[in-house]
């Protein structure tokens, strides 16, 4: 069938993977404000690390508004930095502004496995927003569904795991301040963007085999 010219292309899975992680330049932006954090609160004190983050946030958030371009994960930057530094600020303890990641770590870990007891797999809902334009097939088909009830229990596992290691960093009583606040932000980089790509992975691989199984094109990946 020839496609008309109101009909657009669906965007393949993985280029709304590369838009959903804001490509290279997203993840090295998110991490600026964390690493600049991590240094001043080392040579100086935490209320000007605090400044310097929230600042160099708003200042790559403005940077992107001038240019034109999509401001959507820069604002999200600015939201978890801000968060963190209020926090920090107001207990006067550095590591403090970690505790939003550390939390949300739990509240996604647990809310993706009681939608898996619910019957009805977060990564699923997830999926048909961003590949299936809302579409209902991934709750429909009793196949699709069982994929993504245990890709949601992966996801759920690594979320839980997550909170669990920083938990364990934030209460070590074997770390200095400094190498505490140091580990932490080295965490927060390396355990934010690259697990999520690889779990991201991870469903199109999943979703991709079922579809071959199927021996149908009927299901986007």
């Amino acid at each position: 069938m020839t496609q008309t010219r109101d009909e657009q292309p669906l965007p393949s899975f993985s280029e709304q993977v590369a838009g959903q992680l804001g490509g290279v330049r997203g993840m090295v932006e998110s991490g600026i404000p964390v690493i600049l954090f991590v240094l001043v609160n080392i040579v100086w004190s935490l209320q000007p690390a605090v400044i310097s983050a929230v600042a160099v946030a708003l200042a790559i958030a403005a940077y992107r508004l001038t240019r034109k371009q999509s401001v959507r994960h820069a604002v999200n930057g600015v939201f978890g930095i801000a968060l963190g530094a209020f926090i920090a600020w107001r207990t006067g303890d550095a590591k403090d502004f970690y505790l939003p990641t550390i939390w949300t770590n739990l509240a996604y870990g647990v809310a993706l496995l009681g939608s898996v007891v619910a019957g009805r797999p977060l990564a699923g809902w997830l999926w048909s927003l961003v590949a299936d334009k809302g579409g209902t097939r991934w709750y429909r088909e009793e196949g699709l569904r069982r994929t993504f009830a245990w890709l949601t229990v992966v996801w759920s596992a690594v979320f839980l795991a997550k909170f669990g290691v920083y938990l364990w960093v934030y209460y070590d009583n074997g770390m200095t301040e400094n190498e505490r606040n140091a580990v932490l932000g080295a965490m927060k980089i390396a355990l934010g963007a690259p697990p999520y790509a690889l779990l991201l992975a991870l469903t199109i691989w999943a979703v991709r085999r079922y579809q071959r199984g199927l021996g149908t094109r009927a299901v986007p990946a």
